[in-house]
C-alpha cells in the first residue's frame, strides 16, 4: 500500500471510528464495526493501528488537534487573567461539542500520542498561568494553579456530560471558573491613595486618648508615659 493510499485509509477508518463513537459509544468501536463503516477488511485496522487501543488512541488524538488549533489561536492580550479565562471556556465548549471525543481524550488514560496531545494542551495552560505569575496576580505556585485549573476543567465537563443537555445548569461552569479564579487569582493591589498630612497625627491622638487609665492595661507605668509622650508628638506633627 503506497504511502499516500495509506494515510487516506487510515484518516477514513478514524472518521468511520469517531462517528461510530459519537453515535453509540465507546462499545460501538469495535474492529469488525469500524472495518465495515470505513470499508476495509479488519485486517487493515491491526496492520495500521496494532490494536483496538491503537485506534482509540489515533481517534482521541485526532479530536484533539483542532482544539489544540484554537487553542493556540486564541492568542495573548495585555490581561493575561482574561486570556486565561478565554482558555476557560474554550475548554468547556470542546467537552460540550465533541464529548465523546473529550471523554475519549481526558476521561479515560490514552497511551501513546494522544497522551503526548493531551500533555500538549496541559503544557499551553502552563503557558498562559505562567504570565499571570509574571503579571504578579497568581497567589499559588504555576504548578498547583495548573493542577487546580485542568482538574476542575475536566471535572465541570465530564459532571456535566453525563446530565442530559436539556437539564444541565448553564451557571454551573462560569461558577466554577469563579471558583478556580478566586483560589488561584490575587486580587490586584488597590492604586496607591493620596498620602493624609493629617492622618498620622489623627490616628495618634485617637490612641492617645483610647490609652487605658494608669494603672490599669498592659503597659507598665513607665512604658504608658512613654508612649504617651510619642503620641503627643506625632498628634502635634501636622501643625509643624
Amino acid at each position: 500500500m503506497a504511502t499516500d493510499e495509506r494515510q487516506a485509509t487510515r484518516e477514513r477508518i478514524i472518521r468511520a471510528a469517531r462517528d461510530l463513537l459519537g453515535e453509540s459509544g465507546r462499545d460501538a468501536v469495535t474492529t469488525r464495526s469500524v472495518s465495515a463503516a470505513a470499508g476495509v477488511q479488519p485486517p487493515t485496522i491491526y496492520r495500521l493501528f496494532g490494536d483496538k487501543d491503537g485506534l482509540l488512541d489515533a481517534v482521541a488524538l485526532y479530536g484533539l488537534m483542532p482544539y489544540l488549533s484554537q487553542k493556540s489561536a486564541l492568542g495573548a492580550t495585555a490581561d493575561p487573567v482574561a486570556d486565561l479565562a478565554r482558555a476557560w471556556d474554550l475548554h468547556i465548549e470542546f467537552g460540550f461539542t465533541d464529548p465523546a471525543g473529550y471523554v475519549l481524550a481526558f476521561g479515560e488514560p490514552r497511551p501513546g500520542r494522544a497522551a503526548v496531545a493531551r500533555d500538549e494542551a496541559i503544557a499551553r495552560l502552563t503557558v498562559l498561568i505562567e504570565r499571570v505569575a509574571a503579571a504578579g496576580r497568581l497567589r499559588t505556585s504555576v504548578e498547583r494553579a495548573t493542577a487546580i485549573m485542568h482538574a476542575a476543567g475536566v471535572g465541570t465537563v465530564l459532571t456535566q456530560l453525563v446530565i442530559p443537555p436539556g437539564r444541565r445548569d448553564p451557571g454551573v461552569p462560569p461558577a466554577m471558573w469563579a471558583t478556580v479564579r478566586s483560589e488561584i487569582i490575587a486580587v490586584p493591589a488597590p492604586e496607591p491613595k493620596v498620602a493624609d498630612p493629617d492622618a498620622l497625627a489623627r490616628h495618634a491622638s485617637a490612641l492617645r486618648q483610647a490609652l487605658p487609665a494608669e494603672g490599669s492595661g498592659p503597659l507598665t507605668p513607665a512604658e504608658r508615659a512613654l508612649l504617651t509622650e510619642w503620641l503627643g508628638r506625632l498628634a502635634d506633627s501636622a501643625a509643624g
